[in-house]
């Protein structure tokens, strides 16, 4: 008794090749006849190692199955057909990059501010320069207009850019509130849009106030030009971090804070804009217990495509 392999690479030939040769099996077990014989195409189905008598191959004691060959052609020379899970589909980076792209079904809030901000730009820069600089003071948030009409001031106030079309904040408040309210939603990121315009803003103007009633300022520190969206997207911004992974988010954190200290030593803004850029930036820092949980409970109840489409966005 030997063993051999049914696919005919061991010491004895196949069964195909055994059953060739009858007389195999009256020559007394001569394994060097069989090894020498001329054997007959193999089953590519079976293989493995089996236990052979002289003469007799019995059933593979390890048999491995292979797949059958196909019945159709393959053309000498064909491309290899490319894995579907790695298929590249035409067109995904712009699909990807049409993810930060406020739309009225991903991002209604941000496209709605991003068209009234488009409006007022293009009226500063094309209307009357006077009209346009009553509308600003009109707008200001100073501590003359708050104490006069507070609620219309601050929503006036942030619906202004400084510089106009040409402002960086409009490419950036697209893409930072754009990223947010996909996640949380358009209701919560407006909330912490003007939680931070409002905070910072009456941080900053209530101190003057007590500052001239008390003598240390004049009151020409009661009128100043103030307006614009920066505290709020400074807020989102912040606020947005505690969503991305933990690299990304000290990142941007450090980066707003860099930003921010480098417009303080460089005097680009008065200190009273400084001040609220850092409250408005521990805003969005404070919001981070209820923005992840707001993030976790929608990404949850929200449909398998959407809750990866937004898992990997963060």
């Amino acid at each position: 008794m030997a063993v051999v392999r049914a696919d005919g690479a061991g010491p004895g030939a196949d069964r195909a090749g055994q059953a060739a040769r009858p007389g195999a099996a009256a020559s007394g077990g001569d394994l060097s006849a069989i090894a020498t014989a001329a054997t007959a195409p193999r089953d590519p189905a079976v293989a493995g190692w089996c236990w052979s008598v002289p003469g007799v191959c019995a059933a593979p004691l390890f048999p491995a199955r292979l797949p059958a060959p196909s019945d159709a052609a393959v053309a000498v020379g064909a491309a290899t057909p490319r894995i579907p899970g790695r298929t590249r589909r035409a067109g995904e980076p712009w699909r990807r990059l049409a993810r930060w792209v406020p739309t009225p079904a991903s991002a209604p809030f941000t496209l709605a501010y991003a068209l009234v901000l488009l409006g007022t730009g293009l009226f500063a820069h094309l209307g009357d320069p006077r009209t346009v600089h009553e509308l600003l003071a009109g707008s200001s948030t100073d501590v003359s207009h708050l104490a006069q009409r507070p609620l219309l001031t601050l929503l006036a106030s942030a619906v202004w850019m400084v510089g106009g079309l040409v402002s960086p904040y409009l490419p950036a408040l697209l893409l930072v509130l754009t990223a947010l309210e996909r996640r949380i939603g358009g209701l919560r990121t407006a909330g912490v849009f003007l939680l931070g315009h409002v905070l910072a803003t009456l941080l900053t103007e209530l101190p003057v106030a007590a500052s001239v009633a008390l003598g240390h300022l004049p009151h020409s520190s009661l009128r100043r030009l103030d307006y614009g969206v920066s505290y709020g997207l400074i807020a989102c911004a912040g606020a947005l971090a505690v969503l991305l992974r933990p690299r990304p988010r000290w990142a941007l954190v450090g980066a707003i804070a860099v930003m921010l200290a480098a417009s303080s030593l460089i005097g680009i803004a008065d200190p009273l804009t400084d001040w609220g850029h850092a409250l408005a930036l521990l805003t969005g820092l404070v919001c981070w217990p209820y923005v992840r949980h707001t993030a976790r409970r929608r990404a949850a109840v929200a449909p398998s495509g959407t809750a990866a489409v937004d898992a990997s966005n963060g």
